[in-house]
């Protein structure tokens, strides 16, 4: 059950890294990170059996989307979390390493590139966007940083 704990607590460390990481483009930089109302109602789509949207801004809203796409973005996290430590093993809660976590962040994301953004009408890896290559760079960097979130919380973990 520790392990269990732990794990969840990995996935919302890295994920809040992630959202730390957008507050400070957002307020140094001006730069405006994913609008998770966006991602609630793509998924509020789906049980319509509506997976693919032409622009998600376009789309009809959904009741609760905002609370949606949060919950959403911190399970997809957790989830995550969950597969490095089903790579790794336990072992990498007890002693993590930079490596694995940062695998396992930049991995993620595929995600975007292939499901999430394809769904929401801006392409396989934001290929619509008219700075496409800015937004694959800024998905990296952001999912890279998860990577960290996830280590420096499972270091965090590990101080007794």
């Amino acid at each position: 059950m520790e392990y269990i704990i732990k794990t969840i607590l990995i996935g919302i460390g890295g994920t809040i890294a992630m959202d730390i990481w957008a507050l400070l483009l957002k307020h140094l930089f001006n730069i405006q990170s994913l609008n998770y109302a966006f991602v609630g109602r793509w998924i509020g789509h789906f049980s319509n059996g509506k997976f693919m949207h032409n622009s998600i801004a376009k789309a009809p809203p959904i009741a609760g989307e905002k609370a949606i796409g949060w919950c959403a973005h911190y399970l997809i996290g957790i989830t995550f979390s969950i597969l490095l430590v089903i790579i790794w093993g336990y072992e990498w809660i007890d002693t993590p390493r930079i490596i694995p976590a940062l695998i396992i962040g930049i991995a993620t994301t595929i995600a975007p590139f292939l499901i999430m953004q394809p769904g929401m009408g801006l392409g396989i890896a934001a290929a619509k966007l008219p700075n496409a290559n800015t937004a694959r760079f800024r998905s990296l960097l952001t999912h890279t940083i998860y990577g960290i979130g996830l280590y420096l919380t499972a270091l965090i973990l590990t101080i007794r």
